[in-house]
């Protein structure tokens, strides 16, 4: 379990607070921001059954309902979760004693195979999906909550009160479920194997994943030497687990939160209503396709499609691209002869003059400049308070004022190559690269690697991540500082990475960068800012939103 890695909406306390007091924006924005999680639990717990919209649209307007009835903002996740959980059971409650949930499964997007094409899962990740499939109802239904919590999603302590158990009773029910999942795995595995006898029994198998055939096929499993043997290389499904991102919205999910019979006026309840809200609450769904934008309560969530047709050529940056520019000219002295009228003063906006560049990776032992204190209002993130973004096309926008910390995962031993940087577009106000951190530079080398794994971009063994000339090196944690709005996009097309995004605090970036050799890190971090127009701006940034994010140069004007 991440013990603090998502936490428990704390950030989002003002946003909350905001839309309990009536502020519209701030309604739509909790609406969009919350919806993949509840989508991603619903989804999981159901398998994608046909009622999926139903269950979330109705999770959702309930919790727009009572959100005035909620005293502490920092449970809101806890409080939102809970409902979804509730709504799944009572879906499955009304469904009892029917062939209506079979048959409807048939109709829907089976969920696990949802999870792996979109999230782009292979190996071991693929088979734990697909494994999902034969487990019961009751252990599908906490696999939703498990899941997000190894995720880093949840916390152990969210689980158990959305399942209605003391947390000691939710480990003793995850255990178990872990290992009937682990036994599914097992069956994912045989059902791939060249086993004559498992060919024979699959003969009378109509692909159904019920109770039947997976006793059937563990019977079979238990006696075969070749289908139960040895299980060296296999991960715990926990590990695998990690970090893994929700699965987006798909397109075409329709999202209406129909009131049925009530009016718009009715519903006018503790809180004040936004009229966009309103508005998607009394109207049919909104139709998506890909590539589109799916309106929910006024705001905006990206749905995006990873496209098969090969990526557009990137013209490589040079270096020359990340020069500064040249020093202004002095302005002429002024003439000692009179002038009727002085010349009016140009105001000058050094915003944007400096872009990051290369450098070198200070001394070990040196010890970072002090961290210049920028306002701080809070930033709010499309993703909510994480955004795991493993694959080309995936986008967080950010908005507010104060930090963001972008953690970098180079993964060369999965596919090495050139690196295509992400990229920040459509910036309305001011972003600027204030620190880096994390203990290390990824082109430090790692202690104890195997077979010549010599820094984290690489080694001679598996190839190296190689970035673009001219480009900035990164280090393990990125940290930004906007005043604004601003969306960042992930680029992968040569090598393998992905960037974790948190909003983040002036102290917390401080007590990183401050974190030397001592206490375990290769080297004290660095800071960029100086506290005015002048700090530099990231690389890749540009206030234009390009059809393609990756053509965005390292050097545009902002």
């Amino acid at each position: 379990m991440l013990e603090g890695a998502y936490v428990d909406g704390r950030q989002w306390r003002g946003t909350i607070t905001a839309a309990q007091a009536g502020d519209r924006q701030a309604l739509d924005e909790l609406v969009a921001g919350w919806l993949p999680l509840v989508y991603n639990i619903v989804g999981r717990a159901l398998n994608g059954h046909a009622d999926v919209d139903d269950v979330v649209q109705e999770t959702m307007l309930r919790a727009v309902h009572g959100l005035g009835s909620l005293r502490d903002p920092d449970s809101f996740r806890s409080w939102l979760v809970a409902i979804a959980m509730r709504q799944v059971r009572e879906r499955a409650r009304r469904n009892s004693g029917t062939r209506e949930l079979a048959e409807g499964a048939d109709s829907a997007a089976d969920f696990a195979e949802l999870t792996v094409l979109r999230l782009q899962l292979e190996g071991q990740r693929r088979e734990v999906a697909e494994a999902v499939r034969w487990l019961d109802d009751d252990d599908r239904q906490l696999l939703s909550l498990w899941w997000l919590e190894v995720a880093g999603e949840l916390t152990r302590r969210e689980l158990a009160a959305a399942v209605g158990i003391s947390r000691q009773h939710a480990a003793v029910r995850v255990q178990r479920m872990k290992g009937r999942l682990e036994a599914a795995r097992g069956i994912v595995r045989a059902l791939e194997s060249p086993c004559t006898d498992l060919r024979k029994l699959t003969v009378r198998w109509d692909g159904r994943t019920d109770s039947v055939w997976r006793k059937r096929f563990a019977r079979h499993i238990r006696g075969c030497g070749r289908c139960g043997g040895p299980s060296e290389g296999l991960v715990p499904a926990e590990r695998l687990l990690v970090g893994l991102a929700l699965v987006p919205v798909p397109a075409g999910f329709a999202f209406s939160l129909a009131l049925g019979g009530k009016t718009a006026a009715a519903a006018a309840v503790p809180v004040a209503w936004s009229a966009k809200v309103l508005g998607v609450l009394t109207k049919p769904a909104v139709a998506v396709t890909a590539g589109a934008t799916l309106a929910v309560g006024g705001a905006f969530v990206v749905v995006q499609e990873q496209p098969d047709d090969p990526p557009p050529q990137v013209v490589v940056p040079t270096a020359a691209s990340t020069a500064r520019p040249p020093s202004r000219a002095p302005s002429p002295t002024p003439s000692r002869s009179p002038s009727p009228s002085p010349p009016p003063t140009k105001q000058v906006d050094l915003y944007g003059t400096v872009v990051d560049a290369v450098d070198r990776a200070p001394d070990p032992d040196a010890r970072p400049a002090a961290l210049p204190h920028r306002p701080e209002s809070g930033i709010t993130s499309s993703w909510g308070p994480k955004a795991v973004m493993q694959h080309r096309g995936e986008s967080v926008k950010l908005k507010g004022q104060g930090y963001v910390l972008v953690r970098w995962q180079i993964s060369p031993k999965y596919r090495p190559g050139q690196v295509v940087m992400p990229s920040w577009t459509g910036l309305r106000g001011k972003l600027f690269h204030v620190a880096s951190g994390g203990g290390r530079r990824m082109d430090d080398p790692l202690a104890g690697s195997p077979d010549g794994y010599a820094t984290g971009m690489g080694g001679p063994s598996i190839g190296y991540a190689v970035l673009p000339p001219g480009t900035q090196q990164m280090w393990q944690n990125e940290y930004f500082y906007l005043d604004g709005t601003v969306t960042l996009t992930q680029n992968e097309r040569g090598a393998d990475y992905g960037v974790i995004v948190f909003p983040s605090s002036w102290d917390d970036v401080t007590e990183d960068i401050m974190t030397g050799p001592d206490q375990g890190a290769i080297r004290y971090g660095l800071v960029r800012d100086n506290g005015k127009d002048t700090a530099p701006v990231p690389q890749y940034v540009t206030r234009a939103t390009p059809d393609d994010p990756a053509t965005v140069p390292q050097r545009s004007l902002v």
